[in-house]
């Protein structure tokens, strides 16, 4: 049971990682500068905030 539970953390982690990835790469650089990141960070922004819930 606690196999299948980690499992299903690691694939909602993964989806909220790639929505976010998804997300913020459809910005553009102004929009991205706008709000204060740069598109170098996004895989590390996408993954800290996936981490985060």
């Amino acid at each position: 049971m606690y196999l299948f539970s980690k499992l299903v953390h690691l694939f909602r982690v993964w989806r909220k990682y790639n929505d976010s990835l998804r997300e913020l790469s459809r910005l553009g650089d102004r929009e991205l500068a706008d709000i204060g990141i740069m598109r170098a960070d996004i895989q590390q922004i996408a993954w800290d905030a996936a981490k985060a819930e």
